[in-house]
């Protein structure tokens, strides 16, 4: 049974050998030669004496000298055949790792040129894999994102193109039916305005391309303001808007005013989308540390934790024919745009459900201290 060299040497000894540098291998493997080379010349000289006759000091000196003479022969074949080499892919590597004018690391034959150029491609090699997975994780989402985007438009534009072409065919008859299909063309037509404008801030927030207005503000007067724009569609579903006990009334963020309110908009209407009829929803304002912290919770039907994860991706819902099919739904976007919104101020946006019990949607933004 054969056993490879790896295995016959103990970890101490293969520890050893991968830190050798290429100068100290070929000084090694030089003197083995030239002791090989004085006991092979010792041992002819004791053999055949007739034919070489030369003394002792002779031999050590030949010995030597072909010491010397491997080690040039070896230095040159390492550095001309295989340093060179390495150093190349070592060069090509590094600038495919480093931006331009990154300083780049010297090898050379007195270094673990071997040992560091594995490092590198062992780091590149990780780096590319990750990419990869990347890619291939940003495509599936692009396909995705695709298919979403053309069903949430298609909705809108066909629910449109079919009142237009009834109003068509039945020539402006009806006054009755020509208003009630022109309301109903006029809806769908801002659900698709809607729609654009929203993915147009996401792709202005995803490109860094929207700036933020930041100024000190009282995020309970906000909170305020955002559940009085809400009551209509609250009193429809008999929901009550409430500020939970314990809410900090005084504490002053340092955010974008316009934009911290469109998150706000954005959890309410969410929360009272899929609340329960006579529900309540609750807002609370907390200090922490460094940070202040808003949840909007509600004790509506809950969402299943399979779906928790994906909740802030763009057109994802929970029951997609829930509200695709009216035509009354929003964009699909509100949740992603609080993540944006959230994200580019700093901060962390979360979420927290149970079905049947509720949904607690939270997210912090930088505190002004006194």
């Amino acid at each position: 049974m054969k056993m490879s060299l790896k295995k016959l040497l103990v970890p101490s000894q293969l520890s050893v050998m991968k830190n050798v540098t290429p100068n100290q291998l070929t000084k090694g493997i030089a003197i083995i030669f030239g002791i090989i080379s004085f006991f092979a010349l010792g041992i002819f000289h004791l053999l055949f004496p007739h034919f070489f006759e030369a003394p002792f000091i002779q031999i050590f000196l030949l010995s030597l000298f072909n010491t010397f003479t491997s080690y040039f022969l070896f230095y040159y074949a390492i550095e001309r055949f295989i340093y060179r080499k390495i150093k190349i892919i070592y060069k090509q590597i590094y600038r495919m790792k480093r931006p331009e004018g990154a300083f780049l690391q010297k090898l050379d034959m007195q270094s673990n040129m071997l040992e560091e150029v594995e490092l590198e491609v062992k780091e590149w090699a990780s780096e590319k894999k990750k990419e990869i997975e990347q890619l291939k994780k940003m495509e599936t989402y692009r396909r995705e994102f695709l298919g979403n985007v053309s069903h949430e438009l298609k909705t809108p534009v066909y629910n449109i193109q079919g009142y237009l072409d009834t109003l068509i065919e039945t020539k402006l008859n009806d006054e009755n039916i020509n208003m009630k299909y022109l309301r109903k063309a006029n809806k769908n037509a801002d659900r698709l305005n809607r729609i654009i404008q929203d993915l147009e801030v996401i792709t202005k927030h995803e490109a860094g391309e929207l700036e933020l207005n930041r100024e000190n503000f009282r995020i309970y007067d906000l909170a305020k303001e955002a559940m009085e724009s809400m009551e209509i569609m609250a009193e429809q579903k008999n929901i009550k808007l409430k500020f939970k006990d314990g809410s900090d009334k005084t504490v002053m963020v340092n955010a974008d005013h316009a934009k911290i309110q469109q998150v706000v908009v954005n959890l309410l209407t969410n929360s009272i989308k899929y609340g329960r009829i006579g529900g309540t929803t609750w807002i609370g304002i907390y200090k922490m540390e460094n940070q202040v912290l808003t949840e909007v919770t509600d004790n509506g039907i809950g969402i299943g934790q399979q779906h928790l994860p994906r909740l802030f991706e763009r057109f994802y819902r929970v029951d997609p024919s829930r509200t695709r099919s009216t035509g009354k739904g929003g964009s699909g976007l509100g949740l992603a745009i609080v993540k944006h919104i959230i994200e580019a101020h700093k901060q962390y946006v979360h979420v927290r459900s149970k079905e049947d019990v509720g949904t607690t949607f939270g997210f912090t933004l930088s505190m002004v201290k006194d």
